[in-house]
């Protein structure tokens, strides 16, 4: 783990409630797709976010979901925007995680995230399709409502890019114009997928939807030591 200042690039809204934050590393930064960050806000207070881009990036990307007014992400948005007003640097540490992107293995590939969590697996999809991996990938992606989704002609697109890739997006709560699927997102993949033994799966989310998903998946035929998330250190 490097201890490296930024600069802003851009700030930008993906949604009501969801930023894009772009960082400008002070020298090249090494990490696998799939790790994390954290932000430090001060010596005693780091703030964990995954890394949405690429490792072959030139800029760090992250996406904070902020829904409460002076909340633990919306603090760090409020940071973001001082240090670009300001032109001041911010700092970070990486690389962080142990849910990394295993590249060793051709087993299929089920990359699930709920949210925000939706930066964990963006960042091995877009490493994969640069790769112009021929693995099999299914990209599942749970929103609440439809509004939540951001990005989502780019996000098809990139992984359209790939020849044994497909994207499915679910919303909890659809409107009468939602033409997807719908429900809660692992529900979805066990109607999808008749067993997932043979997965490699990489899951994101809320920690209590982590567990319950790790809870399911395991009775679907997931294998534990096939499955890989953070929050599996803290559940």
């Amino acid at each position: 783990m490097k201890t490296i200042s930024c600069q802003i690039q851009s700030l930008t809204s993906l949604t009501q409630h969801v930023y894009k934050v772009l960082l400008k590393p002070s020298e090249k930064v090494s990490f696998a797709p799939g790790q994390y960050l954290n932000f430090v806000m001060s010596d005693e207070d780091k703030r964990p976010f995954s890394i949405a881009s690429s490792p072959n990036s030139e800029l760090i990307e992250l996406q904070i979901g902020a829904f409460v007014a002076d909340s633990y992400p919306m603090q760090v948005i409020d940071r973001v925007k001082v240090s670009q007003d300001t032109g001041d640097s911010v700092t970070i540490e990486i690389p962080l995680g142990q849910a990394q992107l295993r590249e060793d293995s051709d087993r299929p590939l089920l990359l699930l995230a709920g949210g925000t969590g939706f930066s964990y697996i963006k960042s091995m999809f877009e490493y994969l399709a640069e790769q112009k991996s021929e693995r099999q990938i299914t990209v599942y992606w749970g929103v609440r409502e439809a509004s939540a989704c951001y990005e989502l002609e780019e996000t098809a697109s990139i992984i359209a890019s790939l020849p044994n890739a497909k994207f499915i997006p679910v919303v909890e709560n659809p409107t009468d114009d939602w033409q997807g699927k719908t429900g809660l997102v692992h529900k979805t993949v066990m109607e999808d997928i008749s067993s997932l033994e043979s997965y490699d799966i990489y899951l994101a989310g809320r920690f209590e939807m982590v567990g319950a998903v790790r809870t399911d998946f395991v009775a679907h035929g997931a294998l534990l030591d096939h499955m890989y998330a953070d929050a599996f250190a803290f559940i």
